[in-house]
This record gives C-alpha cells, structure tokens and sequence, in this order.
C-alpha cells in the first residue's frame, strides 16, 4: 500500500512516546486512530492525555477516538474495540505499543513490579490481540505489530533484569505463536524493536540510566511501523524487525534527523547484538 489513508489502527498506550507518534504519522495519511490508554487526567510526571493526543491526531488529518482503557482489564478492552468497531466499521491494525519497564536485579525487584510488567507486557499484548482477531479477520491486509525485541537467550540479556526481560520476551513469544496461528488466515503478526534508544517518559523515569541526547526520537519508530504495515500481510508475517533495518529496505540512509543530538554518539538499545 502506498497509504494509511482509511485504515483503522487500534493502538495501545497512545498517549504519548512512541505510540502517539505511530498515531501521528498514520494520521497525516488519513487514518483512523483508537487510542487506548489509561490517561484521561493529566500524570504529575508524564506527559498527555488521551484527549490531548486526540487532538494532536486530528491536527494531523485523521480521526480519534479516545477510550480510556486498562488494558490489563478484560472487560475494558472488548468494550473499547466494540466502541471501535461501531465507530469506524472495523479494525484494520493493532499496535501492542503498551508496556511497562522496571530495570533491576532480582532481589531489588518488588513482586508488584514483577506482576504489573507481565500484566501490562504479556497479558496485555494477548488479550489486545485476542480481542481483536475476529475484526482483523474481516478485514483487508490485516496486521497486529507488538513492540518487542528479537528474542536473544544469551544470559546478558538475562543478568540483570530478569523480570522485564521474561516479560518482554513474553510479548515477543505472543508475536512468534499467533502468527503461525494465522499466517494460512492472512493476518501478519510482526515484532518491531529499536537499534538504539529511544528518547520517550520512559526513559526519564529510569532515573538518567541513560543519556537523552545520546537517543533516538520516537519518530524513527513511528516512520518504521508505517512502513511495516503497508506491507502486504501473506507476504510478511512472524519477522523481528529492526527499525534501521526497516527503513533502508525502503532507501533511507541519513538517520542523523532522529537523533535528540545530532553530535553525540548512539545507546545501543538491550536485546541488539
């Protein structure tokens, strides 16, 4: 496809970073957006709303449609793509962009974190997807795209994070068995991850762990998804992308425009060799 131009995305946590950003450049092609996502009063430490976000979309040249949403809640996901589905006819794509981070070794990780990064990560990316299944099915060149890593069982990727690497990989595993589930169905089910760093809240609530200006702006994401999910979906299902990789496939070679700063060198990102 050469466009996004009437497609319906069903993306979680797009309210801000990288998911708002795939919503954005979906909506300068004139793409319905639903954004899925818990913030409807605006976070002490974290920027945007769903409304704000909605705006933003809309500003771009898409539509909205704002649903706070849990999506470790049940009940809270099928009614937003039910709400989804009423509003714009159906469900094209899903972004499992929603995830939770919480970088530390195993006796300095508290259990609620443990719990709410495989509620958030594993169970979250399942159920999105589950719910949306029966509309991608009806739909033409279906896709869901999860932003999870290639999975890598070197223990380095291990050592000192276990939790949120299970839980990552968890994410990661969702991609691998539902798109050999549906690959004879024609729904593509991909993993997207960055080379280096990303620059996004995240990021700051890590405490400085690493430098912003040695990341990437979430725009290289963004530009890569689209990219990904223009793709015909029998002809590319179960692949671990890498955002660099993606987008010299498509003839970018200048990737100094996503850097926060231009003059200082890159963080790999984890889980890339």
């Amino acid at each position: 496809m050469d466009s996004l131009k009437g497609k319906t995305l069903f993306i979680t946590g797009a309210s801000r970073g990288i998911g708002l950003s795939v919503a954005l450049k979906a909506a300068s092609e004139g793409a319905n957006i639903v954004i899925a996502a818990k913030s409807a009063t605006p976070h002490p430490k974290l920027p945007g709303t769903i409304f704000t976000a909605a705006q933003q979309i809309e500003d771009a040249g898409g539509q909205a449609l704002p649903l706070q949403v849990d999506i470790r809640e049940e009940d809270q996901i099928v009614a937003a793509v039910e709400k989804a589905v009423e509003t714009f006819g159906g469900i094209d794509i899903l972004v499992n962009n929603a995830s939770a981070i919480f970088l530390s070794g195993a006796l300095k990780t508290p259990m609620k974190r443990f719990d709410l990064m495989n509620q958030v990560n594993v169970r979250g990316t399942f159920l999105a997807s589950q719910a949306c299944l029966p509309h991608l099915l009806k739909a033409d060149n279906p896709h869901i795209l999860t932003f999870s890593p290639p999975l890598n069982l070197e223990p380095r990727w291990f050592k000192n994070h276990t939790a949120y690497t299970m839980a990552k990989y968890g994410m990661s595993m969702t991609v691998m068995g539902l798109a050999a589930e549906f690959s004879d169905q024609g729904v593509a089910v991909n993993a997207l991850w960055p080379k280096t760093v990303i620059d996004t809240a995240a990021l700051a609530m890590l405490g400085g762990l690493v430098d912003p200006k040695k990341c990437r702006t979430p725009q290289i994401m963004a530009d890569a998804a689209c990219a990904i999910l223009k793709q015909e979906s029998c002809d590319a299902t179960g692949h671990f992308y890498i955002d660099e990789d993606v987008l010299r496939r498509i003839g970018v070679n200048d990737f100094s425009p996503y850097s926060v700063d231009a003059g200082s060198s890159l963080t790999q990102d984890l889980f890339i060799d």
